[in-house]
């Protein structure tokens, strides 16, 4: 594999938009805590609570404690803007609903950057990926396009904002870039551990969250002169 190169970071507003609660936590968490830092801001949205999460709970009680859970979880890498969708947790949908939902926020944030999940069929290594996932990444991109153009979604009456640089895919079997996390993996660590109900529902791998994450993060390091990293796939708009 090549050598990851060094994301751009010339740039002041970011939106990230994943499907789920704990979807930013497993990749990209590290280098927002990075941005915030600089002073960037950054907004997260959500296309669902998360609510069919927790094998043990019912999406009605599931649904709130995953709100909360990726509220605080958000607070330790700086970001305190979360907005929350109400697309069906394992359901989503690819279509013109959800297309207007991110384009709208893209319009009302007018963010710089757009932060999105995996949305190839796997993920490196080739361990599949899920439905909800690939859909939201794929809506993602599309709705960056959507959002520049004046004539589409007319209804939102939102002036048009054509201002995305890049779309920042994490999790990518196909990554380009990399941010140095050194400085903020444990912070990292830290907003996953905010997910404790999530995670006590885990098994195998992904149950041990902290390890998980610096696991990932040395490996993607030795395509990155050896520092700790989280890669991206850099999509230029």
């Amino acid at each position: 594999m090549d050598d990851l190169v060094e994301m751009p970071e010339g740039w002041e507003t970011a939106l990230a938009v994943v499907a789920h609660p704990d979807d930013l936590e497993y990749g990209a968490s590290g280098a927002i805590a990075r941005w915030t830092a600089q002073g960037k801001r950054i907004t997260y949205l959500l296309a669902t609570r998360g609510e069919a999460g927790i094998d043990s709970m019912a999406p009605e009680e599931a649904g709130p404690v995953r709100e909360r859970e990726q509220i605080a979880s958000a607070a330790v890498v700086g970001v305190d803007v979360v907005e929350f969708l109400d697309h069906h947790d394992g359901m989503i949908t690819y279509g013109l609903p959800l297309r207007r939902d991110i384009a709208a926020a893209i319009r009302r944030h007018k963010p710089d950057v757009v932060i999105s999940g995996n949305h190839h069929p796997t993920f490196p290594g080739g361990f599949l990926n899920m439905a909800d996932h690939r859909v939201v990444g794929e809506a993602t991109i599309d709705a960056v396009r959507d959002a520049a153009n004046r004539w589409v979604f007319r209804d939102l009456e939102l002036e048009p904002w054509g201002g995305v640089q890049h779309v920042a895919v994490f999790g990518s079997p196909q990554a380009t870039h990399a941010v140095d996390i050194t400085d903020t993996l444990d912070r990292a660590v830290e907003s996953l551990r905010a997910h404790a109900v999530y995670l006590a529902g885990l098994s195998g791998d992904m149950a041990d969250g902290p390890e998980f994450l610096r696991r990932i993060a040395a490996m993607t390091g030795e395509r990155f002169g050896g520092r700790a990293a989280a890669a991206f796939e850099l999509l230029a708009m």
